[in-house]
């Protein structure tokens, strides 16, 4: 039988009531209204992501790599593992109390990946962020790992992380053939139209074999 949950802590958001709960040493889910965001034994496609979108990186002297979205710090694990010691990452997260949880009960998933120090948690929208970054500095990599992936109602335009003036921001970031990945819950092509319009060679990738898997974009920049 199943342990029950227990909520370990809850905040209210815009969006409604965020929780961290936890069933076991390494069991745990984030929800927001009641919906599942993340849980941490159903995590492969972040682990993916973080490699497809930095593993080229790995004997690069001194790479720079934009994280969109902290959550439990899987994505972030995984990108980590693939960067040599002398790497940049910066991380924007919205919500300061999931910077917490990964200091405090989530640090166990990951070694505590937000003490790296090669890590800079920047509490801001990830979109503001790439607008102000890219007037001053070049990344190598920009992954996106968000909960709400590109999807066909988006903006086509104006959506400020998967529109056309959001891709080509991000294009603005990044070094000539950078990377820019990203999560997706579902396959969209439009999102993949933009992307190869917006100055990029993009495809996707499902990961893992067998039952429910989420996409990955990839998008190098011309």
């Amino acid at each position: 039988m199943a342990l029950p949950w227990k909520t370990l802590e809850t905040i209210t958001t815009d969006e409604g009531a965020l929780e961290l709960r936890q069933r076991g040493q390494k069991d745990f889910l984030i929800t927001v209204a009641g919906l599942v965001l993340m849980n941490s034994m159903n995590n492969r496609s972040e682990i993916v992501l973080g490699q497809l979108g930095c593993r080229h990186l790995q004997d690069h002297p001194a790479p720079k790599v934009l994280v969109g979205g902290l959550g439990m710090g899987c994505t972030l694990r995984a990108v980590l593992d693939c960067l040599p010691a002398t790497a940049q990452v910066t991380v924007a997260e919205l919500n300061p109390v999931v910077v917490d949880w990964c200091h405090g009960p989530l640090a166990i998933l990951t070694d505590a990946v937000v003490k790296d120090p090669r890590v800079q948690v920047e509490i801001a929208d990830v979109a503001e962020l790439v607008r102000r970054k890219a007037k001053s500095e070049k990344f190598d990599a920009v992954v996106f790992d968000l909960y709400k992936g590109p999807h066909p109602r988006t903006d086509k335009i104006k959506d400020p992380l998967y529109g056309s003036r959001a891709i080509r921001n991000v294009a603005a970031l990044l070094k000539p053939q950078g990377l820019f990945t990203i999560w997706g819950e579902n396959y969209d092509a439009g999102f993949e139209n933009r992307l190869n319009n917006g100055g990029f060679t993009a495809r996707s990738q499902r990961s893992g074999k067998g039952g429910y898997r989420h996409v990955i974009f990839i998008a190098q920049k011309n």
